[in-house]
């Protein structure tokens, strides 16, 4: 499956910093960013800018601010031809600060936003692009939207300057003919845009939907470290390379930091597939129902969470 235009983005950090309120230690977030250099990996996700008026910081880890001090601390000392992204919702902007790209160790900004506030994220866009940073836009949650809806909001996406949008299975819904369907349409409304796929585990088909992207031509595609994530997790970055076959990426340390750090955290943080997370997804829901459940005396009651959700959708 050896094809040079495919990149690979890994966002363990900021995508895992959904389980624990981005509570990763430096040592764990500079240990992933070793290995993801020595990897070979395109793009790092080091977690979001969020506003400190939205996100209180004694609440919330350092990796929910990203600030460009706190990564220069991170990568210091380290060789590496990683390219650094953060993530930025649209919908929780308000002081945001970022310098412009030369004066900053991020190289992409991601802006993550929902069909109704694709003006908003259009808007970040054009500040971050003036500011000479790679973009992309990560439209959520799109297997619960109108297909009118979101084309309109691709043919908005189709005149900003950023250079990919990305299909998102933010509820782990799809199966792989809705993949290459989706695939297709953002294709037909964005010329000249590269497609991103972020495809989520609720129904063990992050990995297989992230190769169906590939096979119609998404060239930007995420995982995470043994598919670290909320919920779910995301599709599994160690599979992922192997799958790709390209020269350049080197499994070796992806298995090591999974030995020496995923394994030990996977004891006390929870993730990927249960059932609670398979109701969701096939039931086309966000997962936070499921994720409060896993956090209750009943967490392994199946049956009475499927028959909450089928009332919920009477």
């Amino acid at each position: 499956m050896y094809r040079e235009t495919i990149k690979v983005l890994d966002c363990t950090i900021r995508d895992g910093g959904l389980i624990n309120n981005h509570h990763f230690t430096d040592e764990f977030v500079r240990a992933v960013y070793k290995a993801l250099s020595l990897a070979g990996i395109d793009y790092m996700e080091m977690g979001y800018r969020s506003s400190r008026q939205v996100a209180p910081p004694a609440d919330y880890g350092a990796w929910k601010y990203c600030d460009d001090e706190k990564i220069r601390e991170i990568i210091d000392g380290i060789e590496s031809d990683v390219k650094l992204s953060i993530m930025v919702d649209a919908h929780r902007v308000i002081e945001q600060e970022f310098a412009p790209v030369d004066q900053s160790p991020i190289d992409m900004i991601r802006v993550a936003t929902y069909v109704k506030d694709i003006d908003k994220a259009i808007s970040l866009v054009d500040k971050c692009h003036d500011l000479g940073y790679e973009t992309t836009v990560n439209v959520m949650a799109i297997s619960a939207e109108n297909e009118h809806d979101l084309i309109e909001a691709l043919d908005q996406l189709a005149k900003t300057p950023t250079g990919t949008v990305y299909v998102v299975d933010s509820y782990g819904y799809f199966f792989s003919e809705q993949i290459e369907y989706i695939v297709k349409l953002y294709q037909d409304h964005l010329p000249g845009k590269r497609i991103g796929m972020h495809c989520h585990n609720n129904q063990q088909l992050a990995f297989a939907n992230t190769i169906e992207g590939i096979r119609h031509d998404s060239n930007l595609v995420d995982g995470s470290l043994y598919g670290i994530g909320r919920g779910a997790g995301n599709c599994c970055l160690e599979l992922l390379i192997g799958f790709l076959k390209n020269p350049k990426f080197c499994i070796e340390p992806i298995l090591k930091v999974i030995q020496d750090y995923m394994i030990p955290m996977s004891k006390d943080l929870e993730w990927g597939y249960m059932i609670p997370y398979a109701v969701t997804g096939f039931m086309n829901q966000h997962p936070r129902s499921a994720i409060a459940m896993r956090k209750t005396d009943g967490k392994d009651k199946y049956l009475e969470f499927y028959s909450q959700i089928l009332d919920l959708l009477d």
